[in-house]
């Protein structure tokens, strides 16, 4: 897919330009310096063509870490098939903006010079100053006011190839509708073994999930610092391994709530409107340091959302007999994610990363899955027998029947004749009994008390 990358230094509106043409809040906004620090990424339609925008991060070398920012963003420009340089109209040219776009010039990929925040006359004639950079396209916008975007869009348009074919976007199924066979059978989407698989990397801060991120996609994708709190952007990732595609997103660490300060508070409530998105969430935690209450909360994000899960221990370089007593530990404080599997791995060194993959393949499967209504009535049928369900004010209470209705994750509805009666207790009975006879580690499955003729969606 082509690519057009807007870069820029710091705070001239490259993220704001970005949402604009994006046509949604994908990019963090704020007057703070330096808000984006890794390269945001949305397929968007430019006059009927398609096209991979790119939102890096700003220009600047006032510390290590921007620095590498800079690296990153000239080695994304040099990949993509158009540039937009972004300046601040509110401001005089001067020699960095200007050295910055002759360096880019020289690569021989169309570029075009945008001024924002022209919002007055005065601003207008002080835009007149850009010429000096012997630009040939040169662009006044400001896109508070949504004003010059028109004649930007047609240049990116003429710039794009006219064979550009369709992103193959996944479905969402967060609101899937159920539907069943002449039989009574859930009929699953039959195409949703080819389609990618959504994984969140979700963590506190600083415990490695941008390393995490790059040695699965073997690329330095996000920028990885010893400042904590370095991913404020979720960092998505498309990933193609052993003919399977994977969208990865690095969501920004979270700190503890009194804590969370600035644009890290957007940044929280977008990595839980991201988890919404996702399929398995990849949880970091760093086995150098003691497990906290902050690792079980955010743990809790991964059971809010029902999501497949995989607990991945990082900077591991300890004993397997104290791989089993962390195991343990973590068992028994994230009592809530019981079932979801423990990998150990050292993502700066890359020991053992190649073992998600079939981990990730394996929870996926175990989402997603069918169950037979016959065999999972078998295994109702079996457990209710072998502990009945607790009477009701003396009256028995049953399940007539279970039948699967759902799945990402699976959902089973249990239709009974007094569904308020099943405690809670005996709903993790049965859950429990489930995963004894299917494959369902790594993914919550949900059971839904229901009366006969009740809706599953109004139940759920």
């Amino acid at each position: 897919m082509q690519k057009v990358i807007l870069v820029g230094k710091p705070n001239v509106g490259k993220s704001s330009l970005f949402n604009r043409l994006a046509r949604q809040r994908i990019a963090i906004t704020s007057d703070v310096s330096g808000t984006t620090r890794d390269t945001n990424k949305a397929v968007v339609d430019i006059e009927g063509k398609e096209c991979l925008l790119i939102d890096s991060g700003g220009l600047d070398d006032s510390s290590e870490l921007f620095r590498n920012v800079k690296i990153k963003t000239l080695n994304e420009a040099k990949n993509s098939d158009a540039i937009i340089y972004m300046v601040d109209g509110k401001f005089m040219p001067d020699d960095e903006d200007r050295m910055m776009f002759y360096e880019l010039s020289k690569l021989n990929i169309p570029i075009a010079l945008v001024i924002n925040k022209v919002d007055s006359k005065k601003d207008e004639t002080r835009a007149w100053e850009f010429i000096n950079f012997g630009v040939k396209d040169l662009f006044q916008i400001s896109v508070s006011h949504n004003t010059g975007l028109d004649e930007l869009t047609e240049w990116i348009a003429k710039h794009l190839k006219d064979d550009v074919l369709k992103a193959d976007v996944s479905d969402d199924f967060d609101d899937f509708l159920e539907e069943f066979d002449d039989e009574g059978e859930f009929r699953a989407d039959e195409n949703f073994a080819e389609k990618n698989i959504k994984v969140g990397i979700i963590g506190r801060v600083n415990v490695g999930k941008s390393s995490l991120l790059n040695a699965l996609v073997k690329d330095s994708r996000a920028v990885v610092s010893d400042v904590a709190g370095t991913t404020i952007d979720p960092v998505n990732e498309i990933y193609e391994h052993e003919g399977r595609i994977y969208e990865f997103v690095d969501t920004a660490g979270i700190r503890k709530r009194g804590k969370i300060e600035g644009i890290e508070r957007y940044a929280l409530n977008r990595t839980e409107k991201i988890l919404e998105q996702t399929d398995i969430a990849l949880l970091v935690l760093d086995s150098s340091e003691p497990l906290t209450e902050l690792d079980e909360r955010i743990a809790g994000l991964a059971s809010k959302f029902n999501l497949g899960v995989i607990i991945v221990l990082n900077k591991w370089d300890k004993s397997e007999w104290e791989f089993d007593e962390l195991c343990k530990e973590i068992k028994d404080r994230f009592k809530f994610l019981a079932y979801a599997p423990i990998i150990s791995v050292s993502a700066l060194g890359g020991k053992r990363v190649h073992k998600l993959y079939g981990l990730i393949q394996e929870v996926y499967q175990n989402f997603t899955q069918k169950i037979q209504t016959s065999k999972l009535n078998e295994v109702v049928g079996e457990a209710t027998k072998l502990h009945p369900i607790p009477r009701e004010k003396g009256k028995s209470v049953k399940i007539y029947y279970a039948v699967q209705f759902g799945f990402a994750p699976p959902r089973i509805a249990l239709v009974m004749n007094k569904p308020r009666a099943l405690h809670f207790s005996y709903k993790r009975y049965l859950t429990n009994k489930l995963r004894e006879s299917f494959s369902l580690s790594g993914t919550p499955v949900v059971l839904i008390p229901k009366n006969r003729g009740e809706s599953d969606e109004d139940k759920e």
